[in-house]
């Protein structure tokens, strides 16, 4: 099969077409014909050797969502047919012909949605409801505040949120995105190169936020312990800025807040399925009835690997970028 291989750590430049052998479907376990996979920032710290795939995950092909075609079914796989149109998550290889994930693992793509544009509905829409819903606890009528809020999940949890009810303010650095998060439900749309921390407390009439979806790292910890509120919950997703920030022991206790870390990509297959049954049961709802979509930049054919990674580098992009195979 096709893959897009990293060669040596590096810039985009590394990445490479290559064949690699068609990975084989265990009892309980389908082949997926790849349509299309989504461009993550994982794929890029995975591409510079400072992210290497979990056991068991193709070392050096990236990607870590598919939309596709069911190509072939393990002997004692019942949930799904050759031809089905699904999507999930995988811990690495998403940059290939062909996937092999366990069926429970899968969802249908929803009927009306084009095939590519579901790509960039896994990762997103996965990380996001698992930490605002099953982790956070979130509430109608809940502030939430999401950094980097034009990505890929940062459009992704303000949507699940405006959803369900919360109030919703959302951070960007850049002028261009910030006129959009309206489109995503965020109502509070802040420039984070400023301060988040008054607009919010302003507008929440001193409350602060109940929970706080950070993609950022770095600096940001100190003045989310200021903003969040009594009982509030910080979920730290991602670390753009940097691992390392001091904490603020005495606020943390006083409110007694929870600060939670989460990444879906290490987690063992039992707790994946879990993600997966809860999903397809409160959240795919919302996609056929059109409340909520994946926010897609653009759509690449995947020969336009290296430019989409600069992209999404030099962060370029509002929501994903969806890499395909072939025309569909």
């Amino acid at each position: 099969m096709r893959a897009i291989v990293i060669t040596r750590p590096g810039g985009p430049d590394v990445l490479q077409l290559r064949q690699v052998a068609d990975p084989e479907p265990g009892e309980k376990e389908i082949r997926v014909r790849v349509i299309a996979t989504a461009v993550n920032r994982a794929d890029l710290l995975q591409r510079r050797g400072q992210y290497p795939a979990p056991a068991g995950a193709l070392a050096d092909v990236p990607g870590l969502e598919y939309s596709g075609i069911v190509h072939k079914v393990g002997r004692r796989v019942c949930r799904w047919r050759v031809g089905d149109r699904v999507m999930g998550l995988v811990p690495g290889g998403g940059y290939a012909d062909f996937v092999v994930v366990h069926e429970r693992e899968v969802l249908r793509v929803p009927r009306d949605m084009p095939i590519e544009q579901a790509a960039a509905i896994p990762e997103a829409f996965f990380t996001a409801y698992d930490a605002l819903v099953t982790q956070a606890g979130l509430r109608p009528h809940d502030w939430v505040v999401i950094h980097a809020a034009a990505s890929g999940v940062g459009t992704a949890a303000a949507q699940i949120a405006s959803a369900m009810g919360a109030r919703v303010a959302g951070t960007t650095r850049s002028a261009w995105k910030l006129a959009r998060l309206g489109e995503v439900g965020v109502e509070l749309p802040i420039d984070a190169s400023l301060d988040f921390v008054v607009p919010v407390l302003e507008a929440s009439n001193g409350h602060g936020a109940d929970i706080i979806l950070d993609l950022v790292g770095g600096g940001y910890l100190g003045w989310n312990v200021q903003l969040l509120a009594k009982k509030g919950r910080l979920l730290i997703v991602g670390l753009v800025a940097g691992n390392a920030a001091q904490l603020d022991m005495r606020a943390t206790l006083s409110k007694r807040l929870r600060v939670i870390g989460t990444a879906m990509r290490s987690r063992s297959l039992d707790e994946k399925i879990a993600v997966v049954s809860a999903f397809e049961r409160d959240v795919m709802p919302l996609f056929r009835a059109g409340t909520l979509r994946p926010v897609i930049d653009r759509v690449l054919p995947m020969y336009r690997v290296r430019e989409a990674h600069h992209l999404v580098e030099r962060n370029s992009t509002f929501g994903k970028i969806v890499l395909v195979w072939d025309p569909v």
